[in-house]
Parts: structure tokens; C-alpha cells; sequence
């Protein structure tokens, strides 16, 4: 199912870059070249917003509850189509089968629950203190939302933001990323299926500076949502602010998370979840648990259970595989160098810490624990991305929560413990856009915002009825009125 070729999707249709040029994507499984990839340019950049600009007004005036039938039959589509998302997903990621397949699964739930959201599209009425005069809000679309896209889940990437976006009356010009071209040209096919009108969802390809800063700097595109790196994110947002017409910006960005083990925690547990956090998507996600937080009446105990368990995780990307290669060869180097450097600074490796040379040349890592790292150390505050974890021990609660807000992220955080107290005081005190309990540092549904503070984001939150503010303007209408003339 994953073509040879890869172009933008313009108009409904597969074209090639106006310049010619190509680049390769290859796939993490085995360093083979899978397909080369149209490289975009400024101009391909303005023939999709030109698209979007043409296309959304129409679409804005469409009723809400029927832009949701078309997600819904989209949702449809992707069910039907399980298999062959799956097989794209992994192709570009390196997924293990399940996780992949479970991105579309995902992605159809978020289409579903949107497609709801058609029907509430909810405004408000209003008292006011002047004789004959009304007063509501109602919720506008933006017009054109750039939506720029990350690697590591493709589908949902693509999902979480142009579902709400088209819901909410826009039209969506996406950036894919690089590494991973395909997925939001199969989406397109699949919206192009389900009754969306040509030139409402636009995917063009190709490098940062040469596609996604041109649609940024685009003064017709009037929300820009990114997931990504801190940096580029930053970069987007005075980006944007130089323009001489403003934009929104939604920013979701990296993570440094932190699972704390309080001295009543189930170990079992957590080390189960602590390894679910540190290794499913081989680490690749922002709300990897990349920090793990553990009394030291009970490190021992859990640093043996986090040991033992982590050592049954299987790496690879078969039916029955946990944990996946990482996207390029040039990750898997900084990574294995990363480690590296921490173990010459005085940190313990506990388990992995290099390449699995059986799965070469893909680009597996083996999951990797250390401890007796600072931390202050760059390995402790830098997002790895990647199937590495640290061990810090700390005498108590306090402590604990202390190094849980020590980093410049604020994403997800989890805490295990019995005690309620100490919850209690764990949610009020980590400052941070999810808090779990007793479980892993990851957790998302389509009902369910996401999103951080601090360097993990700008206050946005995306999927949920959130989302709506995200992709939404809201316009307050006052009406006046004359009894006399009636």
C-alpha cells in the first residue's frame, strides 16, 4: 500500500513540487529507501493556501451538525481500513503491529466524537442591564489553519487537528513531516471519500524552512497549530508575532515527565507502568516517563522490579512486539551518545544502553535504565525522545515533588501511592496539563484535552470539546431593540 512516489495533496489530487526536487524516506525497520518524497517549496506553499482560500468560505456556512456527517463517514472509512493505515503507519514509524493499528482505531474514535460535537456547537445567551437589548456568543470559524504535523504518531498527529479544524467550519493546509510523508495523503484520500469538498484539506511536503515557515509567515492563514520540539515551536511563535497581521498559535510541545513511587506504592504496579511510560513507541512521545521518582525506603524494590521488567519488554516490529525502533539512524546516534555521555559523568547503567546489533540496520535501541545521574544533568532536563529512563532517589514527598517541577516541562506527571493525602497534594502541587494516578504518565482519549505549561505548551489544549477554542473564534452579538416599532 505505500507508493514509491510521494506528492502534495492539492485540490484533491497528487501533484508534484513546483521545482522538481526530491528527498528519500526510509524506513526504520531496515534503512531501506521506501519511497521518495516530492521537496516542497514556497511556491507549493501558497497553490495550497490558495486552495484553502478558495474553499473555505463555502464551507463555513455549511451547518455544523453536516460537516460532522462527513466525519462521521470518515470514521467510517478508517474502520473499513484498519489493515492498510496500519501497514502505512508502521512502514513510517516502525511501530509493533498493534500500536500501529491502535492509531486508527484512535483516530476514527476522535472522528466519531467530532462529528458529535456537530450538534454543540454551543454559544451562550446573556443578561444584560440595558432595557431592549439581547446579547449571545456564537462560534466562528477561523478560515485557514496551518496544521504542522510531528512523527511519531502520524494519524492521530493529523487526526487531532484537522478533525476539530474542518468541524469548526475551516479549511486545514497540513505540513507533513518529513519522515513521514504518506500518512496525511492517505487521510486526505479518506476525507476526499467521505464527501469533503476539494481544497479543504491541503498536505504539502517537505523541510521547515522551506514549506512550513512559508506557511507560516502566509497572512491568509489565521491559526497555525504545531506539535513538536520547544525550539521550532518557539520560532513559530515570533514568527507569527512579526506579521504584520497576527495569528493564532497552538503549541504542543516536548515533555521531561515524572513518575513518582511513594514508599506505600503497589512496586509491581509501578515498575509496570514506569516501563509502559519509559518504552511503548520506543519513547517517542511527549508524554514519555522519562523521569522516575522513587522514596528511598522502596528503592531497591523497585529499582530490581523496574530492572525485571523491563528486560521482557520485546523489541521490534512484529504482532507481539513492545517496543519499536526509533525514527532515524542519526536518533538512534545521539541517543546511544546521550547515554554515553551520562554514564562518563558518573551515571549507572542499569539495563541497555546500546544498539540491538540482531534488528541492524534498523534502528533499535534497547530500552535503557540508568541512575545515579544528577539531576541537573543535561540527560535529566533535555526531552530524549528515545527508550531511555532515569532513577532518582529522594528521602520523601516533599523532595518528590520538588524534582517533579525541577524542569522547564510541564506536561504529564503520575505519582503511586495509597495515600490520599499525598494525591491530593501531588495534583495541586505538580504543575503540569495531566495528572494520573497509579498509572502510567501517558493518557489520552478524544473526549480528553491534552496539553502543558511551561515549555510543554502555550495553553491550548487539544483533542475534547477544548479543542473547539482552539479551531473557533467567538463573536459576541448585541442586538437592540425599539417596542415602540414594533
Amino acid at each position: 500500500m505505500y507508493p514509491q512516489h510521494i506528492h502534495h495533496w492539492i485540490n484533491d489530487a497528487e501533484v508534484a513540487s513546483a521545482g522538481g526536487a526530491t528527498f528519500e524516506k526510509r524506513s526504520p525497520i531496515d534503512d531501506r529507501v521506501v519511497a521518495t518524497v516530492t521537496r516542497g517549496t514556497a511556491a507549493d506553499v501558497a497553490r495550497a493556501v490558495d486552495a484553502a482560500a478558495a474553499a473555505a468560505d463555502a464551507w463555513g456556512r455549511m451547518t455544523p451538525p453536516r460537516r460532522g456527517e462527513i466525519l462521521g463517514r470518515a470514521a467510517a472509512i478508517l474502520r473499513a481500513r484498519e489493515r492498510e493505515f496500519g501497514e502505512i503507519v508502521q512502514t513510517e514509524t516502525g511501530k509493533p503491529w498493534k500500536n500501529a493499528v491502535a492509531e486508527v482505531s484512535s483516530s476514527a474514535d476522535l472522528a466519531l466524537f467530532m462529528e458529535g460535537e456537530g450538534s454543540r456547537l454551543y454559544g451562550k445567551t446573556m443578561t444584560t442591564p440595558i432595557a431592549n437589548r439581547s446579547v449571545r456568543t456564537e462560534r466562528t470559524p477561523i478560515g485557514i489553519c496551518a496544521a504542522i504535523m510531528p512523527f511519531n504518531s502520524p494519524l492521530a498527529g493529523v487526526a487531532w487537528k484537522a478533525f476539530p479544524a474542518l468541524l469548526c467550519g475551516n479549511a486545514v493546509v497540513a505540513k507533513s513531516h518529513e519522515l513521514t510523508p504518506y500518512t496525511a495523503i492517505a487521510f486526505g484520500k479518506v476525507l476526499q471519500e467521505a464527501g469533503l469538498p476539494a481544497g479543504l484539506y491541503t498536505v504539502v511536503q517537505g523541510f521547515g524552512p522551506e514549506v512550513g515557515m512559508p506557511l507560516v509567515e502566509d497572512e491568509r492563514v489565521g491559526l497555525v497549530s504545531f506539535t513538536g520540539s520547544v525550539s521550532t515551536g518557539k520560532r513559530i511563535q515570533q514568527t507569527v508575532s512579526a506579521r504584520p497581521v497576527l495569528a493564532k498559535v497552538c503549541l504542543e510541545l516536548g515533555g521531561k515527565n515524572p513518575l513518582i513511587v511513594c514508599d506505600d506504592a503497589d512496586v509491581t504496579l509501578a515498575a509496570e507502568h514506569a516501563v509502559a511510560s519509559a518504552f511503548i513507541d520506543a519513547g517517542q512521545r511527549c508524554a514519555a516517563g522519562s523521569r522516575l521518582i522513587v522514596f528511598d525506603a522502596v528503592y531497591d524494590a523497585f529499582r530490581d522490579a523496574l530492572i525485571a521488567r523491563a528486560k521482557k519488554v520485546r523489541v521490534g516490529s512484529g504482532p507481539e512486539d513492545d517496543c519499536g525502533p526509533v525514527v532515524t539512524r542519526a536518533s538512534l546516534d545521539r541517543l546511544l551518545a546521550t547515554v554515553a555521555g551520562a554514564v562518563a559523568r558518573g551515571g549507572r547503567l542499569l539495563a541497555g544502553g546500546d544498539a540491538v546489533g540482531a534488528l541492524a540496520p534498523g534502528y533499535y535501541m534497547a530500552p535503557t535504565i540508568l541512575d545515579q545521574v544528577s539531576h541537573d544533568d543535561e540527560i535529566s532536563q533535555h526531552e530524549l525522545f528515545g527508550p531511555v529512563t532515569c532513577v532518582y532517589r529522594v528521602a520523601g514527598f516533599d523532595e518528590a515533588l520538588r524534582l517533579a517541577n525541577a524542569t522547564s516541562f510541564g506536561l504529564t506527571g503520575a505519582i503511586h501511592t495509597s495515600n490520599m493525602h499525598r494525591i491530593e497534594r501531588f495534583i495541586a502541587g505538580y504543575r503540569g496539563g495531566l495528572v494520573s494516578i497509579n498509572g502510567p504518565t501517558y493518557g489520552a482519549g478524544p473526549h480528553m484535552p491534552f496539553g502543558g505549561v511551561k515549555n510543554s505548551g502555550n495553553g491550548f489544549r487539544e483533542p475534547g470539546t477544548e479543542s473547539l477554542d482552539v479551531y473557533c473564534e467567538w463573536k459576541t452579538i448585541v442586538v437592540n431593540h425599539d417596542p415602540q416599532r414594533v
